[in-house]
């Protein structure tokens, strides 16, 4: 009987030291889980830098082939013009209008000397 109670007592330190293991952790997760909740949210609120430049680059890639677009749109129409047709003329200045719109919106290379 002695050693029956030895051995549930010593499963019940045993089991105790586990426990309090468990709980401290627990109790860790619980207290840090705001900041790291918090930071994850700022990591997908915030915009890297590389990032913002890619996006950047983008923007300027998809003005570029508007503006080519409509440069080519504009030869077309202002030829058709110079053949007398009054429509083309009226949309070529249209699309003459959104060319400069567009252009201070694109950067400018430096000129490779």
């Amino acid at each position: 009987m002695i050693v029956m109670r030895a051995s549930s007592l010593l499963g019940l330190v045993v089991m105790s030291l586990m426990l309090s293991g468990c709980l401290a952790k627990m109790a860790a997760d619980v207290v840090t889980a705001p900041v790291r909740i918090g930071s994850r949210a700022v990591d997908l609120a915030t915009t890297s830098q590389s990032e913002a430049d890619e996006n950047r680059g983008r923007e300027i890639r998809r003005r570029e082939e508007r503006l080519g677009k409509l440069e080519r749109e504009y030869q077309k129409l202002s030829e058709e013009c110079e053949d007398g047709k009054r429509s083309a003329c009226e949309e070529a200045r249209e699309v003459y209008a959104e060319i400069q719109e567009i252009l201070p919106t694109i950067p400018v290379e430096p000129a490779d000397d």
